[in-house]
C-alpha cells in the first residue's frame, strides 16, 4: 500500500520519514517545532461520528488499511496524543500507540520516533469535565494524564492508578482548552495530535489552537434520520454565516476511494464578512 500524492504545498516543513514510511505515505511529513494538529476520518455527506453506534469511526472509515496507517504516522510523530472522555468511552480498550492502529509498520515507527528524539511511545492525555472516567480502564493502569476540571479533578481524587496523574485546569466545572494546552506544553510535549471528538476540536479550533487537520474523506454515505444522529467535524460550533475559519490546503493523497487531506489552520475564527 502506497498513497498517491496528487498535491502537496512547497512551504510545508521538512521531515525525517524512514525510508519505509516515505515510500508508503508517498512523501515526506514534518511539523513545526511546535504543532497542535488534529485528525479525523469523515464520510462523503460529513459525517465524524454515530453517537449510537460504539466504534463508529471504523465503520465510517471502512476498514481502511491507509488510514489506519496514517493515524498511526500520525501518532508516532507525536509527544502526546490528546483524547476526550467521549472518545474513551467509545474505544474503552484502546491505549492510542501508533503500533496497535498499523502493527504491519511497528518497527518503522519506532524508528522514526528514534529519530525524532522522542520518547518510545506518545503520552495520552484525557480531557474531562465532569471526571466520570472508568478507573480500571488499560490505559489509566498504563500510565496517562487526565485534564480536568476542578470539579472534574476533585470527583477523580484517589481512583486512579498511581501511573495516572490528575491536572485540575482552574475552571470550576468546563475545561478551557487554552490551560489544557499550556499544562501540555509545561510537561514539554511540543507536537500534541488530537484524537478527540468534534467537541473538543471545535473549542480548540475556534480558539486558534489548531495548527494543522488533517482528515480521511471515505467513499461512504453516512445519511442522518434525525437532528443529532450524526455528528459532523464542526458540531458543537455556530460559524458561517456570521463567522469563517478558513484552512490552506497543504496536501492531497489518494488510496483507492479514499482522499487523505491536509489542511493548515492557524488562526481564530473571523468576522464572515471582512
Amino acid at each position: 500500500m502506497t498513497l498517491e500524492l496528487l498535491y502537496e504545498a512547497a512551504t510545508l516543513p521538512a521531515g525525517q520519514l524512514p525510508e519505509r514510511l516515505r515510500e508508503r505515505y508517498g512523501g515526506d511529513l514534518g511539523f513545526d517545532d511546535e504543532c497542535i494538529y488534529a485528525n479525523f476520518v469523515e464520510t462523503i455527506d460529513g459525517t465524524v461520528a454515530i453517537p449510537a453506534v460504539p466504534g463508529s469511526n471504523k465503520l465510517i472509515s471502512g476498514g481502511s488499511d491507509a488510514d489506519r496507517f496514517v493515524m498511526g504516522l500520525l501518532r508516532a510523530s507525536a509527544d502526546v496524543v490528546v483524547i476526550g472522555a467521549g472518545t474513551l468511552r467509545a474505544s474503552p480498550k484502546s491505549l492510542w500507540r501508533p503500533e496497535r492502529v498499523f502493527p504491519d509498520a511497528a518497527a518503522d515507527y519506532a524508528e522514526l520516533r528514534r529519530t525524532l528524539g522522542k520518547t518510545e511511545r506518545p503520552a495520552v492525555a484525557v480531557l474531562t469535565q465532569s471526571g466520570a472516567l472508568d478507573p480500571s480502564l488499560p490505559l489509566f493502569e498504563e500510565g496517562a494524564l487526565v485534564l480536568a476540571s476542578d470539579q472534574g479533578a476533585a470527583a477523580l481524587r484517589g481512583k486512579l492508578p498511581a501511573a495516572t496523574e490528575v491536572i485540575a485546569l482552574g475552571g470550576e466545572v468546563t475545561v478551557d482548552p487554552g490551560a489544557a494546552v499550556d499544562a501540555l506544553r509545561e510537561r514539554g510535549y511540543r507536537q500534541i495530535c488530537s484524537e478527540a471528538g468534534p467537541a473538543v476540536f471545535g473549542a480548540l479550533a475556534t480558539a486558534g489552537l489548531v495548527d494543522e487537520l488533517f482528515v480521511t474523506v471515505s467513499p461512504f454515505l453516512a445519511g442522518g434520520d434525525r437532528p443529532g444522529s450524526r455528528l459532523s467535524l464542526g458540531e458543537g460550533i455556530s460559524l458561517l454565516p456570521t463567522q469563517r475559519l478558513e484552512g490552506e490546503l497543504a496536501s492531497v493523497r489518494r488510496d483507492g476511494g479514499y482522499l487523505f487531506l491536509r489542511y493548515r489552520l492557524g488562526g481564530e475564527a473571523v468576522d464572515a464578512g471582512a
